[in-house]
């Protein structure tokens, strides 16, 4: 069908706002109907004031919306609101435009590591009240031999120079509802990462220091300068990361606070969501020389870094660990120093862990003590992550979540990622108001109990490295060197039932 133009512009989400209003009001007509036939009651909802409507009329701004009425379905009710949305405006979604744009700091002496100024990507949600702050991940480099090689391979991570003007929101990002359908009427911001100090340095860039490390002042400064965009209004600010970024969330989502907090801002209620930031401290698999980034012990790497970068950690976990800062960079001993709260994201095989571990999975089938070390890294995973009330650990071979386009597809016990930061949120609205119990049947602690790498079938697909198809899980096992006769006997159980459970995911 042929889109028309229409005679004046109208914005796809104040159609997506009316849609939702009208389901709104069919919903309540139907709540009412079936308690007339003799239902159980519903629970009362507050009416809105006359002067919203009012205010709409005289503003094209979009205004906030309480979901709890569909909260139990709200897939459908979301698939609803698209499609009579874009049958009410078939053009709409053509005009939208969904990018974050790029701006600099206003203060000039905050730079990336080679003295670029360093920026961030923001798209407002006008009326919204919700702000998500990302920290971008990808590595780090720890003495100026490993940051020269850095910076003439990965200069995106070190210097603004070639940043585009624009960026694309994706996973919890995205402004689509059906991508993201809890967090897309948030303000988006994306910093990206070129301090290479996994977000903790506060050292400028000298006549002796070839390379600035100021991630944790970015932060700061991007926050202070997102007060004079609307940040000030702000009811929740959710700091966000992934791999270094979600390490960079755990040290620093208590001094985001306290500088709100500091400012005059103390109704800003700020939290924070950690991604593949999870690290172990582990023994690796195979010790070697501590010459670079990928083959040198996590441990040694952070010692060596947080004195070069001048690396800054959170002043309770600096009490607790004094004299042995480096200890802080690790999420099982940084996490019960922080007081805001913290939703954990972990895979419990991830590949950046293994891959600092010596354990590198090229296309050729493990050994049987590479198997195993594989097999106790997500017991050690799972075993470090059981006290924390809110996280979410697929038994997965992956490496970073949130900004995939697969993000509400993986489930654990049922449930999907948004889903449970949707209950995280509901939960601490609860405990807000004083109820300390959780929401029924809206699980916050999810957890993969099952052993192997990819033993969930809702895993992301993972594919052969020298042919490029796409693997199921006994063929990604059985190519892994895994010996089904073996674990089979291991288990007390039939070879043939071994199977059947693989492929069905038990």
């Amino acid at each position: 069908m042929e889109c028309r133009r229409p005679q004046r512009r109208v914005r796809v989400l104040d159609v997506f706002h009316w849609a939702v209003m009208l389901l709104g009001l069919i919903q309540s007509g139907a709540l009412g109907a079936r308690k007339f036939r003799g239902g159980r009651n519903p629970q009362p909802r507050r009416a809105l004031p006359s002067a919203h409507y009012r205010d709409r009329a005289e503003t094209t701004e979009s205004f906030s919306l309480d979901f709890t009425a569909v909260e139990e379905n709200m897939d459908n009710f979301m698939t609803q609101v698209k499609n009579l949305a874009q049958s009410l405006y078939p053009c709409s979604a053509q005009k939208l435009d969904y990018d974050m744009k790029l701006h600099f700091l206003e203060n000039t002496s905050v730079t990336c590591n080679d003295g670029t100024p360093a920026g961030y990507y923001l798209k407002e949600s006008k009326g919204s009240r919700r702000w998500l702050i990302f920290l971008e991940g990808g590595w780090y480099c720890f003495n100026k031999e490993n940051c020269n090689s850095r910076y003439e391979t990965m200069r995106r991570l070190m210097s603004s120079s070639n940043w585009p003007q624009t960026k694309t929101g994706t996973g919890i990002l995205s402004s689509l509802p059906e991508e993201n359908p809890h967090w897309w009427n948030a303000n988006m911001v994306f910093i990206p990462y070129c301090s290479s100090d996994v977000w903790s340095g506060a050292t400028p860039k000298t006549d002796q220091n070839d390379y600035a490390f100021m991630g944790s002042l970015i932060i700061k400064e991007v926050v202070k300068d997102l007060l004079t965009k609307g940040l000030d209004n702000a009811k929740i600010l959710l700091l966000a990361g992934s791999s270094a970024g979600g390490t960079g969330v755990l040290l620093n989502v208590d001094s985001v606070s306290e500088l709100l907090e500091e400012l005059g801002h103390t109704n800003i209620q700020v939290r924070g969501l950690s991604d593949s930031g999870w690290f172990l401290d582990n023994k690796q698999y195979r010790c070697t020389d501590c010459v670079d980034t990928i083959n040198c012990a996590p441990t040694e790497v952070i010692k060596r870094g947080i004195k070069y970068w001048g690396g800054v950690v959170p002043e309770r976990c600096r009490q607790a660990y004094e004299g042995k800062e480096w200890n802080c960079f690790f999420g099982y001993k940084v996490y019960p120093t922080i007081k805001r709260p913290v939703f954990i994201v972990q895979w419990l095989f991830d590949e950046a862990q293994l891959t600092v571990d010596n354990i590198h999975l090229t296309g050729q089938p493990v050994q049987e003590g590479q198997w195993r070390y594989i097999q106790n890294l997500g017991t050690e995973l799972r075993n470090t992550l059981k006290d924390v009330p809110a996280m979410f650990a697929p038994a997965c071979l992956s490496h970073e979540f949130i900004t995939r386009n697969y993000w509400t597809d993986v489930q654990v016990k049922g449930t999907s990622l948004p889903r449970a930061l949707h209950c995280w949120d509901r939960s601490l609205q609860e405990n807000s108001r004083n109820n300390k119990s959780p929401p029924k049947g809206c699980p916050v602690h999810l957890i993969d109990s099952c052993p192997w790498p990819h033993c969930n079938p809702t895993c992301p697909t993972i594919r052969d490295q020298s042919t490029g198809q796409e693997m199921n899980v006994i063929q990604f096992l059985m190519h892994m060197g895994f010996d089904v006769q073996k674990m089979a006997h291991q288990q007390g159980m039939d070879p043939s039932k071994l199977l059947g459970m693989l492929s069905s995911g038990s």
